[in-house]
């Protein structure tokens, strides 16, 4: 039974817009299926506040920009109207007469699918009747606490995964085939990058235009559904990419919608994003805060994803951030107060409504307790990505090891804050893009050595405490850095290096889902224990991870030169047998074998790195060991 059209738009509804309180106005705002006097039709509603007119124009009365005139309800600046001559599968826009008196025509801010990119119409599509799969997924996903869980995230863009030999995009279904893959490799998450629609290939989606439409590139939204289920059938979790500090300039998009900074900043000086030629949304504009809210909630209820990504958190934080000129806010001070607010209203509307979210911020400064709860004053975000330790471990890795020791403090520095907040390790496509190399193309050394160092930094960056991200391709030792118009070399994996490393990369995965020491306290130093940062003369450090259970730890020896240690002293908690359960160098990973594996580890007694007792190991070079306690004898404390 369809939805009378005096009840889609009520009084009521738009009242709480306008105060900024509608989490759902994508239910009432843009195109719906309804029935109006004995008729079925279909709505069309769009927030226009300053304009003079609005008019529906498309292929159906022939692009006439005056026949088809909406009406201002209430004269509360949405416009309404009630048409049974489209159907489902037609292209629309509106002609918005605009307070300066010029007609622009603009897309459906709300519209939930568009045309293929030059092409900028919206187009009626409804997929409210996709029939999910995912029950027994949320439901044990109900009772988990995602920091006490394994997250490995496996970062992709649709668009260049893979590419068709015309340049031609993958549709969802086909890009089923990632699913399957991240699933082999162990990982724990799929995070993409925006999959809205936006119209430059080159922005790889951060310059959106419709915040509610799956990209048509690969298919229609009922189609991404079915991906996500898919994704929940295997076990994945899916994160979604979102620029809410900006948008583009577009003349068919949000700009100047209704001839007046409808969307952003009437200051040009917090409007205008000059680095990125965008603007910013006023988001201390009640109307964009509802925008913007009912959107997270949009993709969480109707997509069923599992978290979100907010793209340059940093952007909404201050006035002055990669800006030229810039005003104070009304105490004299940087910060951006109406953003500030925002992003704490975005959290706890997230928190209150979904069960167990994931909303991570990607916040490139100091700025203190972005993941600390809003009730302390936090910004009340799940995790933060950590690009102070991502700049310092590139940096460290990028030396040749000769100047390693000199550098020591690159490597052991983020231990002194890595509990100060929920952190997400990314590896992510801004580090393999630009001109910065892939991530093996930034290790030094001949091939052997890019190699092992590669293998190393994958070792280091999971026993080190933190959730994990890292970037399509780098998994097999991409090459050349990210393209976004071509696929990746999966060419690459003729070779047996290639090989090997995603085989690496896969039992690594593996390793860090099966050992609770890894993962289970993962926000506090009763999960840490520094064995030995001090060895910079040999550039070795030695790490221990803890869990719950005192006698679920591992021991991770990492060397950064290309130097074998023999008979290596490494501190133990307890009297007993320990065995190497991973190396970095073994040769099945394409390294010189320097493992110990069908060694029994002896504990002496005898005091070391502060330590009651200690093992002799064998310490790989440019490699990594991980140690595990095998029996631990009686009465030993």
């Amino acid at each position: 039974m369809k939805i009378k059209y005096v009840d889609i738009i009520t009084k009521e509804k738009i009242e709480e817009f306008k105060k900024g309180n509608s989490l759902d106005s994508y239910k009432f705002l843009g195109n719906h299926k309804v029935k109006h006097n004995g008729k079925n039709g279909i709505s069309f509603s769009v927030w226009a506040p300053k304009a003079s007119a609005v008019y529906l124009v498309g292929d159906f009365n022939e692009w006439n920009e005056t026949s088809h005139p909406l009406k201002n309800i209430d004269n509360s600046g949405i416009w309404s109207i009630f048409t049974n001559e489209l159907k489902e599968g037609d292209v629309y826009k509106y002609n918005v007469v605009g307070c300066d008196g010029v007609s622009r025509l603009k897309s459906d801010p709300y519209g939930t699918f568009s045309e293929l990119r030059p092409k900028t119409a919206s187009i009626v599509y409804e997929s409210k009747n996709y029939k999910w799969k995912d029950k027994k997924y949320l439901d044990k996903k109900k009772n988990k606490i995602s920091n006490q869980e394994p997250m490995n995230i496996y970062e992709a863009h649709l668009g260049s995964w893979k590419r068709k030999w015309d340049g031609g995009f993958f549709s969802f279904e086909e890009l089923y085939e990632m699913i399957e893959y991240v699933k082999d490799m162990g990982y724990t998450h799929i995070e993409l990058m925006p999959i809205v629609e936006y119209p430059l290939d080159m922005s790889w989606g951060y310059q959106s235009v419709g915040y509610y439409a799956t990209t048509s590139r690969h298919g229609k939204p009922h189609e991404f559904k079915a991906f996500v289920d898919k994704c929940h059938e295997y076990g994945l979790g899916i994160i979604l990419d979102f620029a809410y500090s900006h948008f583009c300039k577009d003349i068919h998009g949000l700009y100047k919608f209704d001839g007046s900074p409808q969307f952003e900043y009437e200051d040009p000086l917090k409007a205008e994003n000059l680095g990125w030629g965008t603007v910013h949304f006023d988001l201390g504009k009640p109307e964009v805060n509802s925008f913007l809210l009912s959107n997270v909630m949009y993709w969480f209820k109707e997509f069923h994803i599992d978290g979100i990504r907010v793209d340059a958190v940093s952007s909404i934080l201050y006035l002055d951030y990669d800006i030229g000129d810039w005003r104070p806010n009304q105490y004299g001070g940087r910060e951006n107060i109406e953003g500030i607010n925002f992003l704490r209203r975005l959290n706890e509307v997230v928190y209150k409504n979904i069960e167990n979210p994931i909303v991570i911020a990607e916040e490139s400064t100091s700025w203190p307790m972005v993941t600390a709860p809003t009730y302390l004053g936090g910004l009340g975000f799940s995790y933060k990505w950590n690009m102070g330790w991502m700049n310092d471990t590139l940096k460290y890795m990028e030396l040749d090891p000769i100047y390693r020791k000199y550098h020591h403090d690159l490597i052991t520095f983020s231990f002194m804050y890595a509990f100060s907040e929920n952190f997400i390790l990314p590896l992510s496509h801004d580090e393999v893009v630009h001109g910065k190399k892939s991530l093996l193309d930034k290790m030094s050394g001949d091939e052997w050595q890019r190699f092992a160092s590669l293998r190393l930094l994958y070792s280091y960056y999971m026993v080190h405490p933190g959730k994990k991200l890292l970037f399509m391709g780098s998994e097999f030792g991409q090459g050349l850095e990210w393209r976004y118009a071509y696929g990746l070399e999966w060419e690459l994996l003729e070779r047996e290096q290639h090989i090997k490393m995603k085989d690496f990369v896969r039992d690594l995965n593996y390793l860090y889902k099966d050992e609770k020491s890894l993962y289970e306290i993962d926000n506090s130093y009763e999960g840490f224990d520094f064995i030995d940062p001090h060895n910079e003369e040999q550039s070795i450090v030695t790490l221990m991870r803890k869990g719950k259970d005192e006698n679920e730890f591992l021991i991770c020896v990492l060397n950064f030169t290309p130097v074998v240690h023999y008979d290596y002293n490494v501190g133990v908690p307890y009297l007993g047998e320990y065995e190497e359960i991973f190396n970095s160098d073994d040769e099945k990973y394409w390294g010189s074998n320097q493992t110990m594996k069908k060694d029994t580890l002896h504990a002496i007694d005898e005091k070391w790195h502060n330590k009651p007792y200690h093992i002799r190991i064998k310490v790989p070079p440019l490699g990594a060991t991980f140690i595990k306690m095998k029996k631990r004898y009686k009465g030993n404390v």
